[in-house]
């Protein structure tokens, strides 16, 4: 349907309008757009399971796992973040090694816990990223999130 001009025309297109979200997204929502990749990631894979294209499945759980490792864990900020970043480093690991499990012995369970897992700390984001400061709601001022509690580099 498509020539290979108009394949690649449509992957710049693409690419710059991913940028382009990137680029005006606050630290809050970056971190929400790593826990909606991972989860469709692993979506993904569990498809990819389902209709046994190994290969497919591991390329998709690969990509979560880059998502966690590269993307969540390398954002916290041990130093400053004290015990719930050591323990969210402690987690992003422990996904890692679910996934790799899920990789190897063709694991939907596996696949299905970390799932639940990005669920959760995502639904935790959400609602951090949606709860205004004290400070702007007594001074009726235009709500803000917790910046010292969802800076990207801070947890």
């Amino acid at each position: 349907m498509f020539s290979a001009n108009s394949r690649a025309a449509i992957d710049s297109y693409r690419n710059v309008g991913v940028e382009s979200i990137v680029e005006s997204a606050t630290p809050q929502q970056l971190v929400l757009m790593l826990f909606g990749g991972a989860i469709a990631a692993l979506a993904s894979a569990r498809q990819h399971l389902r209709v046994k294209d190994i290969p497919a499945k591991g390329k998709a759980i690969s990509q979560a796992i880059s998502i966690i490792d590269g993307g969540l864990k390398a954002s916290l900020d041990l130093s400053v973040g004290g015990e719930l970043a050591r323990n969210l480093a402690d987690l992003y690991d422990y996904m890692g090694r679910r996934l790799l499990h899920a990789n190897l012995k063709n694991d939907p369970a596996a696949l299905d816990e970390v799932r639940q897992l990005l669920l959760q700390l995502n639904g935790a984001w959400e609602a951090l990223a949606a709860t205004p400061t004290a400070a702007a709601a007594k001074s009726g001022a235009a709500p803000q999130t917790r910046r010292a509690a969802t800076s990207y580099g801070s947890i």
